[in-house]
């Protein structure tokens, strides 16, 4: 109330001024009341983007949110800071009724909107929840829908998400995607580990083999010595020895995790090839004869 006396109190200053300086009555009501919006609103928007704005860029900064995902935020904000200064001027002017009004058809028209953009609203508060959560960045390498996916991430903004796969195609996602399964980011941290399994035949030396492919590991530059390269026997297959190598290396771009596993690979192989240890793949052998159902037909047509 006391708010309302004071709007309605600076109202009636300036209608006064208004007349006095030979405006009509009916006319210097309206216009001091759109001189007060129009003050109030610019005031009431300055302040916000001199003081809430800055406010929210530090909060940002804080928290370590990179560029991209603090123009997005920082843009909502400035919506925000317009919107209530329309409000607060409103309000200031004594545009009681109208702002009612403009509430109330807001109202209906975000319900309305809501039914029919739910699964732009269910991205958008995706995207938050990927600024907020930061479960990956761009540049980083992920993998979603259960490997189906993957790639490296390019943009991040509030409605989807744009990853760039190993085969240069680029694809758009919805944050809802992202969000409603599980994402594996392999180069969150510092340090991968990567494991591979290598088969040898039944015959060959278990230990050698193992020897073999520990030494290969520590004589990579690239795969660390500390977590250190273990091999522990984990298949008995139908044609071969399971020996899988855990090795882990430092800074795991997607490009680094291929080349080294590859080179690691062929330095194994070509050691296994010089000790005459034998890599199996799978074979099968056929067995038994085959039977002749009408053998005095088959014997008239090799006749003929």
């Amino acid at each position: 109330m006391q708010q309302e006396s004071g709007n309605q109190g600076a109202n009636t200053a300036i209608e006064e001024l208004l007349v006095d300086a030979g405006l009509g009555a009916d006319i210097a009501g309206p216009f001091s009341q759109a001189l007060v919006f129009i003050v109030a609103f610019v005031v009431i928007y300055i302040l916000g983007r001199i003081f809430v704005i800055p406010l929210i860029k530090r909060l940002l900064d804080s928290r370590g949110y990179d560029e991209n995902v603090k123009k997005p935020l920082t843009k909502a904000t400035q919506l925000i800071v317009l919107f209530a200064a329309v409000g607060m001027a409103f309000a200031f002017a004594g545009y009681g009724n109208i702002l009612t009004a403009l509430a109330t058809v807001a109202a209906a028209a975000t319900l309305a909107i809501g039914f029919a953009l739910q699964n732009i609203l269910a991205n958008f508060v995706a995207g938050v929840f990927i600024f907020t959560d930061k479960p990956f960045k761009i540049g980083d390498w992920i993998e979603w829908d259960d490997g189906t996916y993957s790639g490296i991430v390019e943009d991040i903004d509030l409605r989807v998400t744009r990853v760039r796969t190993f085969d240069n195609e680029l694809l758009t996602v919805p944050n809802a995607v992202l969000t409603d399964g599980v994402i594996k980011n392999p180069v969150a941290k510092d340090e991968l580990r990567i494991q591979f399994l290598f088969g040898i035949g039944y015959d060959d030396d278990i230990h050698q083999a193992t020897d073999i492919i520990v030494e290969e590991a520590e004589n990579h530059p690239e795969i660390l010595d500390t977590p250190e390269p273990s091999v522990r026997l984990t298949e008995l297959g139908d044609s071969a020895v399971g020996l899988k190598s855990r090795f882990w290396i430092a800074d795991p771009k997607r490009g680094d995790f291929v080349k080294t596993r590859g080179e690691y690979v062929t330095a194994v192989k070509e050691r296994f090839d010089a000790a005459g240890i034998d890599m199996p793949y799978p074979h099968r052998q056929l067995t038994g004869g085959v039977e002749v159902a009408n053998p005095a037909e088959l014997e008239t047509l090799s006749g003929d």
